[in-house]
C-alpha cells in the first residue's frame, strides 16, 4: 500500500466539516423534513417512521460494499460521483407527492439517494483516516460530526422551510427544495481542494484479490479487544438522537403547541447549529479523555434530557430548550463515537473498516426509532420519552459490564515494525491504530 500524501501537509480540519455536509442533509431532509409533512398531508406518525427507516436501511448495510471504495477509484474521485447522484437523488424525493398512493415509488427513490450518500460518507471517511495524525483525531473528529450534523440541520430545516413557504397553489413546485439542497452539495465540492488526495488501498493485483485484502484487514481488527468494544458499542440502544425524528412529526410537535415553523427552526436550522457546537466541544474533551467514557457518560447525560423533558410541561418553550439540549448531547456522542472508531480503525482499508462500525450504529437508529414511533402511538409523548431514556441507561450499563471483562495480556510497548507507533498498552496481537497493519507482539 503505497503513501499517498505528504507528511508536510497541513490537514483543514474544517474541509471535512463541508465535504460531508451532503451526507447529513440527506438524512435530515427526511427525518425532519419529510417527517413533519407525513401528517400534514394524512399520513401517520408510523408512515414518517417507515420512511426515515427506509433512509436508514442503506446505512445498515453499506459496510457490504464499502470495499469497493477502498480498492478502486480515488476518494476524491468517489467523492465527485456521489455528491452528483446525492443532489439527483435529493431533487427526486422532493418532487414525488406525498400521498399514499405513492409511499412505495418514495420508499424506493429514499433508498436509492442513500446508497449514493453512503459512498459519499466513505470517501470522505478514507480522506480523514489518511490525513490525520493521531493527536488530531479527537479534534477532526468533531469537525466531522459537526458538518454531519449540521448538514442535518440544513436539510431538515431549510428543506422543511422552502417545502411549507415557497410552493404556493398558483405554482405548486414541491422539487424546488431538494433542487435547492442539491446545488448546496455540489458547491461544497470546492473543499476538495483543502485536503490531501487519498489513493485506493490494496491496488496490486486483480480487484478480487484486493478485495481479499481489505476484508483480511477487517477480521484482524474485529478479532481486537477494542475491535469487538467497538462493535458492542454499536448495538447498544444508546446515544441513538431517535427522540428527535419522532418530536419532528406535526402531530407530535403540537402536542407542546409547536408550529411548523418552530419545528423548522428547532429541529432544523437550530438542532443543526448546536448539535454541530456538541461536536466541537466534545472534540475537545476526547483530545483529553478516553473516547469510550466519554460516549458512555454522554449516554447517561443523554438519557436524562428525555426524562427531564417527558416530566416538564409540554409548552413551546420546553419544546425549545428540551429539543436543543438534547440536539447538544447528541452532537457529543457523535464525536465520542468517531474518535474511537478512528483509534481502532487506524489507516489501511480505512472506508471498509470505517464503515463497519457506522453500519452496525445505524442499527439502533433504526430499531430505535420504529421502537419509540410504536411507543408514542400506543402509550403518548411521555411515556416515548421515558423509553427512550431507559434505553439509554441499559446500553450503558451494558458497555460497562463488557468493558470490565478480563481481557487479554498486553503487549510491551514495543514500536509497530511497519511505522513504528507506540503499542505499549494494547494486546499482544491486533490492528496498529497508526497505519491500520496486523502486528503480534512477542
Amino acid at each position: 500500500m503505497r503513501p499517498f500524501m505528504s507528511e508536510k501537509r497541513r490537514v483543514h480540519s474544517w474541509a471535512f466539516s463541508i465535504l460531508i455536509i451532503p451526507f447529513g442533509a440527506m438524512s435530515g431532509y427526511v427525518s425532519v423534513a419529510m417527517a413533519f409533512l407525513c401528517t400534514r398531508h394524512k399520513l401517520t406518525v408510523e408512515d414518517g417512521a417507515l420512511l426515515i427507516a427506509s433512509g436508514m436501511f442503506p446505512h445498515v448495510w453499506k459496510f457490504l460494499w464499502a470495499p469497493v471504495v477502498d480498492t478502486t477509484l480515488t476518494r476524491k474521485r468517489w467523492y465527485l460521483l456521489s455528491v452528483v447522484l446525492c443532489a439527483l437523488g435529493i431533487t427526486g424525493m422532493s418532487a414525488i407527492p406525498l400521498e399514499r398512493e405513492h409511499l412505495h415509488l418514495l420508499q424506493a427513490v429514499i433508498v436509492i439517494a442513500n446508497v449514493a450518500s453512503t459512498f459519499l460518507g466513505m470517501s470522505v471517511e478514507g480522506l480523514m483516516a489518511h490525513a490525520t495524525p493521531p493527536e488530531r483525531r479527537g479534534r477532526v473528529g468533531g469537525m466531522f460530526q459537526a458538518g454531519n450534523l449540521g448538514g442535518t440541520g440544513l436539510g431538515g430545516g431549510l428543506g422543511l422551510w422552502i417545502a411549507t413557504h415557497v410552493p404556493t397553489e398558483a405554482s405548486p413546485q414541491p422539487w424546488i427544495s431538494g433542487a435547492a439542497l442539491g446545488l448546496i452539495f455540489l458547491a461544497g465540492t470546492a473543499a476538495l481542494m483543502f485536503v490531501p488526495e487519498a489513493a485506493a488501498d490494496f491496488r496490486e493485483g486483480s480487484l478480487p484479490t484486493a478485495m481479499v485484502g481489505v476484508v483480511s484487514e477487517l477480521w484482524r481488527m474485529i478479532k481486537t479487544r477494542a475491535g469487538m468494544l467497538c462493535g458492542l458499542l454499536c448495538l447498544l440502544p444508546m446515544n441513538s438522537g431517535t427522540a428527535t425524528n419522532v418530536l419532528s412529526q406535526a402531530e407530535v410537535a403540537a402536542k407542546w403547541g409547536a408550529t411548523e415553523d418552530t419545528v423548522a427552526m428547532v429541529n432544523g436550522v437550530l438542532n443543526g447549529v448546536v448539535s454541530a457546537l456538541g461536536c466541537v466541544v466534545a472534540g475537545e474533551i476526547c483530545a483529553r479523555l478516553n473516547a469510550r467514557k466519554v460516549y458512555a457518560l454522554v449516554g447517561l447525560l443523554l438519557a436524562g434530557v428525555a426524562a427531564a423533558m417527558a416530566i416538564s410541561p409540554f409548552t413551546q418553550s420546553a419544546f425549545i430548550s428540551y429539543s436543543l439540549l438534547y440536539a447538544f448531547v447528541v452532537g457529543m456522542s457523535y464525536t465520542a463515537f468517531t474518535a474511537f472508531v478512528l483509534d481502532v480503525i487506524g489507516k489501511g482499508a480505512a472506508a471498509t473498516k470505517y464503515n463497519a462500525f457506522a453500519s452496525l450504529s445505524n442499527t439502533p437508529i433504526t430499531y430505535m426509532g420504529l421502537v419509540l414511533a410504536w411507543a408514542q402511538t400506543n402509550y403518548g409523548e411521555k411515556w416515548m420519552l421515558f423509553t427512550d431514556a431507559g434505553a439509554g441507561v441499559v446500553g450503558v450499563v451494558l458497555l460497562s459490564v463488557f468493558a470490565l471483562l478480563p481481557g487479554k495480556s498486553k503487549a510491551s510497548g514495543e514500536p509497530c515494525a511497519v511505522c513504528g507507533y507506540d503499542l505499549v498498552g494494547l494486546p499482544r496481537g491486533g490492528i496498529c491504530p497508526e497505519c491500520g497493519r496486523g502486528y503480534r507482539a512477542t
